[in-house]
């Protein structure tokens, strides 16, 4: 199976964050997806070239200064689950 970004279709079911305003989470969301979107474009991972479901991934772990944008923390975050797919 050939996957391209135009095909590919990524459903996180749940992003559980500990330590950020509830306010907050509707920016850090739209950030997540729009980098995700940018990082796909660059490459899919190898852990989907075949396609099917992953059941968990755990992303590294990252240090937030208080008062980092919630853009920010939502590119960090992409950056993270895209790396754990890449492993």
């Amino acid at each position: 199976m050939d996957l391209t970004p135009g095909n590919l279709e990524l459903h996180i079911e749940e992003l559980i964050l500990h330590g950020f305003p509830a306010s907050d989470r509707h920016r850090i969301g739209a950030a997540v997806q729009q980098e995700l979107t940018r990082l796909f474009t660059q490459g899919i991972p190898p852990s989907l070239s075949q396609g099917g479901a992953i059941a968990q991934l755990n992303g590294s772990i990252f240090e937030i200064t208080p008062g980092t944008q919630p853009e920010i923390i939502g590119v960090q975050i992409a950056q993270s689950i895209y790396g754990g797919l890449s492993q």
